[in-house]
C-alpha cells in the first residue's frame, strides 16, 4: 500500500481512498478466504456497544449456517457495493436490503461456493465476474443463521437477470458513502422489553440496517483496524 494511502487511513478517512488504496487496504485487513471461524468468534455488528460480545435475545443458541456476498462492483467512479431488496412476500425479512446469499447446504464446497451459488441463483450474477477477497467475522442473525461474509471484487459488464420470487430489485450505493460516519444514523429499537442501540445506513429512498448494516459496520471496523 503506498504511503498515501497509510497516511489517510491513519488519519481515519476511509471514505477518500482511491480505488486502488482501497483495494489493497482490503487485501490486507480481511480474513484469509481459507480462515475459519471458531464457534465463540461471531458478531453481532449492528448493536452499537464497546462491551464484550454477549448473546442477545434474538440469537439462537444453536445456529443454522448461511453465507452472503459483499459484493464490491469496481466501477470507473469508485468502488460500489450490490445490494439486494428482498421480495414483500418473503417469510423471512421481507422487503429489507440484504447481500446476495443463504443457506449454505450439504453438496456445497462451503461458504464461498454457497455465496457464488446463491449469488447467481438469485441475481444472475456470474462468477466469472466475481473474485473473492477475504472474509469478515460471522454474524449471528435474528432468523438463527449464523452467516458468513465473503467480501468480493466484481468486474463490470454483467447483466443481471432477478428471481422475482426472492429479488424484488438491486442498486448499488458508493463503498465511501457506506465507510463515511457522518452516514451513519444512530437508532433505538426495542426487543423483549429492552432498548438497543443500532446503526442504520438511509441512502436515498433505501434505510439499510439490520445483518446488512451490521455487516458493513464490521467492514468499516475492520478496515480501520478496530477489528480483525
Amino acid at each position: 500500500m503506498n504511503d498515501d494511502s497509510l497516511t489517510l487511513h491513519d488519519a481515519g478517512s476511509l471514505a477518500t481512498l482511491s480505488r486502488d488504496a482501497m483495494l489493497a487496504l482490503l487485501r490486507e485487513r480481511l480474513r484469509p478466504l481459507d480462515q475459519v471461524a471458531v464457534p465463540d468468534d461471531w458478531r453481532d455488528g449492528s448493536v452499537r456497544t464497546d462491551t464484550p460480545r454477549a448473546r442477545l435475545p434474538w440469537h439462537p443458541e444453536t445456529s443454522k449456517f448461511a453465507a452472503v456476498l459483499v459484493p464490491l462492483v469496481d466501477r470507473p467512479q469508485g468502488w460500489q457495493v450490490l445490494l439486494t431488496e428482498r421480495a414483500t412476500h418473503l417469510k423471512n425479512h421481507a422487503g429489507q436490503i440484504s447481500f446476495p446469499g443463504g443457506r449454505i447446504e450439504p453438496n456445497d464446497d462451503g461458504p464461498i461456493a454457497a455465496a457464488l451459488r446463491e449469488t447467481l441463483e438469485e441475481i444472475g450474477l456470474p462468477a466469472t465476474h466475481v473474485q473473492p477477497l477475504g472474509r469478515l467475522p460471522d454474524h449471528l442473525i435474528v432468523s438463527g443463521y449464523r452467516v458468513t461474509p465473503i467480501v468480493a471484487r466484481v468486474t463490470p459488464g454483467f447483466a443481471l437477470q432477478l428471481d422475482s420470487t426472492e429479488v424484488a430489485r438491486t442498486f448499488e450505493v458508493p463503498l465511501n458513502f457506506l465507510l463515511d460516519e457522518r452516514n451513519h444514523t444512530p437508532r433505538t429499537r426495542r426487543f423483549e422489553d429492552r432498548d438497543y442501540d443500532f446503526i442504520d445506513m438511509p441512502y436515498g429512498e433505501y434505510n439499510i440496517w439490520g445483518a446488512t448494516a451490521g455487516m458493513l459496520m464490521t467492514l468499516y471496523r475492520v478496515l480501520r483496524g478496530d477489528d480483525r
